[in-house]
């Protein structure tokens, strides 16, 4: 990956910061509406964003007309939209008003697999709200591990990590996880991994994914089998009656030992959530770049 200018990043991440501040005050609504303003604005810059979007909808629910599709696109850019404004409160978030903005489901799930003493590791996703589900999950029950890919831009990754660790969380590299993963583990901590991500060839395996062939890390997995965690799927939902989030646990995903069909289970059971919120989603994502040896190249 060619190195950005360092000009380019100055001037990314002033406007980073000036996004973020101009989210952290005044009333809830209002933020929500200029938030709005700026991913509308994100949508007409880059285009393509929604073309992927409209292409991964196209192949995942082909029963949607075009109308629809881009309804659920217009969604995803609320959804980040609402993302940006609770991110940018996170300096003012504690355990005193963080409820305002989330609550809890099915957090006896979590306490059952403390008991059990072999660790948590969270199959979270882009879905809804995963930078609070974290954040709220270290002020109201206990900090946790996240696994994050550093940004390409040095400045904004400083400023990112200062906010994910604001409650009290640990971020770990992606690029070198397994240890940390391991030992936190081993020490019946909680950790969080996005399982919804393309994967190499390399790093993957083809599962079926909305029915098409998606290639899925294998790694978390291994990680699970080998250390015995139990695998909550965990995901911060937006309620638009209760106007905040709902961090649901699932019930644990059974773990075999088999890579492969226990990589199948999760992407199902992620399936099934996204096809209950579709426009919580982060569809502008390549979900299907990496493609089956012999199948066309690119899907976009």
């Amino acid at each position: 990956m060619r190195k950005k200018s360092q000009l380019r990043e100055v001037v990314e991440y002033w406007l980073a910061r000036g996004v973020l501040a101009s989210l952290a005050f005044g009333p809830r609504r209002f933020a929500f509406a200029l938030a709005s303003v700026y991913t509308r604005a994100l949508d007409a810059a880059i285009p393509r964003l929604r073309g992927v979007a409209l292409r991964n909808l196209t192949m995942a629910l082909p029963d949607l007309d075009e109308r629809d599709r881009n309804c659920i696109v217009d969604g995803v850019f609320r959804s980040i939209a609402r993302l940006l404004v609770t991110f940018a409160r996170f300096p003012r978030m504690d355990r005193s008003n963080v409820k305002d903005w989330i609550r809890y489901e099915g957090y006896e799930h979590f306490e059952e697999a403390l008991r059990r003493g072999r660790g948590v590791l969270f199959a979270t996703a882009h879905l809804g709200n995963w930078e609070l589900s974290a954040f709220a999950h270290a002020l109201l029950s206990q900090p946790m591990y996240v696994i994050a890919r550093p940004l390409d831009n040095g400045r904004i990754e400083r400023m990112v990590l200062r906010y994910r660790t604001l409650s009290g969380n640990t971020i770990i590299d992606k690029r070198e996880f397994a240890r940390p993963i391991l030992k936190a583990l081993a020490e019946n901590r909680a950790v969080g991994i996005l399982v919804d991500q393309n994967a190499s060839l390399e790093q993957g395996a083809f599962v079926n994914f909305f029915g098409v062939p998606a290639c899925a890390f294998t790694s978390f997995a291994k990680i699970a089998a080998r250390s015995g965690a139990a695998v909550i799927p965990g995901f911060a939902l937006w309620s638009e009656s209760e106007s905040r989030y709902v961090l649901r646990f699932d019930a644990p995903v059974q773990i075999t030992g088999d890579e492969h069909a226990d990589t199948a289970r999760i992407q199902s059971h992620l399936e099934q959530v996204i096809r209950a919120y579709p426009d919580q989603w982060l569809w502008i994502h390549r979900r299907w770049r990496t493609r089956p040896p012999g199948a066309a190249p690119s899907l976009y």
